[in-house]
């Protein structure tokens, strides 16, 4: 959530920022709620101080056994004047912070400008795609064959996009997830936790997921509860409502999740296979960091990302996302894409974000240094450290043989038994 403060100094900029985010908000009406609220508040405690006021002289006026009934009834009228107000107050905050939560992050002054995702730019490039002497089978090809993915018995127990792992390819998915957490805490830094993967309402609020996604969630009616599209959810929601010890910053955590998104509207995407389904497991990165050192974190927090790339020696590029495709909360964003052979194109498998103080706001997260009063708000980031869907894709379609076998990348091997190739 924006400052309301940054709202007021500078309408136009804000509503251009939503118009460039393709999410529209009614800033004038932010704007009317917002001094109305302030005018509520000036009676009121204009009134409060009225009413202290003449507490004092009705008090003053009992002591010399004078008569005070005059007082204490304008005083009553004054007191429901005051409970008046209080409840107007209520109910316009109530208003403002509902069409508060649908305006979005504002821009880093780095993003480019764009239409759709087709704008946004390459900033690096690593790896040398795969050459084969044959015609290289697909991803689905290539795990019924195996005898690894099973898409139709998915289907048939959940539906469409819920396949099922099986055998070296349920070893396959264990492997990626932990050498992802042996990565991240080992070899960069991060405190692995293990969140659950139902949220209440206010965690999803608390990162701008609600009420913007709310169609894209799986919902648990009876309890209340929403299966978490990405662990940034619960991960950033630990330190919600808390005040945080600046020793305490940078904190980086990392997580193992299911990942659930319903993908309404994708139709006219590529929904083949394992590129879009609607379980998959992922790794999260999430930072709370100082405003100062947050964009030299999210640099850090996508070479974390990219080093995975690079150990499994997967051939990638990564973009800076322009305007129109960076999403609801984020500030800044980076998109990780895997080259995938048979696919013939880059599959996005990361996006690293910046937040800026957008989801520490809308979830209280505060921090205090020694000496000051007044607390602030951290910067938080989160990037995926990867999602394994697409990297399955990726290693199956780069790294088959002639033979229909796939080779398994060297770091891969310790975790899969000592394994070097998945035959049928």
């Amino acid at each position: 959530m924006l400052d309301i403060q940054r709202i007021r100094e500078k309408p136009e900029e804000i509503a251009a920022v939503a118009a460039r985010k393709k999410s529209p908000a009614d800033i004038t009406a932010i704007l009317d709620l917002d001094s109305r609220r302030r005018e509520i508040i000036k009676e009121a405690e204009r009134l409060k101080n009225v009413r202290n006021s003449r507490s004092m002289e009705i008090a003053q006026l009992k002591k010399e056994k004078k008569d005070a009934e005059s007082l204490i009834s304008e005083m009553k009228q004054v007191s429901d004047s005051i409970k008046e107000l209080d409840e107007k107050l209520a109910d316009s905050q109530q208003q403002l912070d509902g069409l508060m939560a649908h305006v979005p992050n504002i821009l880093h002054e780095s993003v480019p400008r764009g239409e759709s995702a087709q704008d946004n730019v390459v900033v690096f490039e690593w790896g040398e795609a795969p050459s084969f002497d044959f015609k290289p089978k697909d991803h689905i090809e290539l795990g019924t064959a195996l005898g690894i993915i099973d898409f139709p018995r998915g289907a048939k127990i959940s539906g469409a996009g819920f396949p099922v792992l099986k055998g070296k390819g349920a070893l396959l998915e264990r492997a990626l997830v932990n050498f992802f957490l042996d990565t991240h805490t080992q070899k960069n830094g991060y405190t692995e936790v293990f969140p659950p993967f139902l949220v209440n309402r206010e965690s999803l609020y608390g990162v701008g997921q609600l009420p913007k996604f709310g169609d894209q969630m799986y919902y648990i009616g009876e309890d209340e509860l929403y299966c978490i599209p990405t662990a940034e959810v619960p991960i950033t929601n630990l330190h919600r409502d808390e005040i945080l010890d600046a020793s305490m910053l940078p904190i980086n955590y990392c997580a193992y999740s299911a990942c659930f998104r319903r993908e309404a509207g994708s139709y006219g995407k590529d929904t083949k296979g394992y590129l879009r389904v609607h379980q998959f497991n992922k790794v999260e990165l999430v930072k709370f960091v100082e405003p100062e050192k947050s964009y030299e974190e999210h640099e850090k927090l996508r070479a974390d990302a990219e080093y995975i790339l690079q150990a499994l020696n997967l051939k990638y590029r990564t973009l800076l996302l322009c305007d129109a495709d960076t999403s609801f909360s984020a500030a800044k964003c980076y998109d990780l894409e895997a080259w995938a052979a048979a696919e013939g194109k880059y599959l996005e498998v990361s996006s690293c974000s910046n937040f800026e103080d957008f989801q520490a706001r809308r979830a209280n997260i505060r921090y205090r240094d020694k000496g000051t009063d007044k607390p602030r708000f951290p910067h938080t980031l989160n990037g995926s450290g990867l999602a394994t869907a697409r990297i399955i894709v990726a290693i199956l379609e780069n790294y088959q043989t002639a033979g229909g076998s796939v080779v398994v990348p060297e770091v891969l091997r310790p975790y899969m038994g000592g394994l070097a190739e998945i035959t049928g």
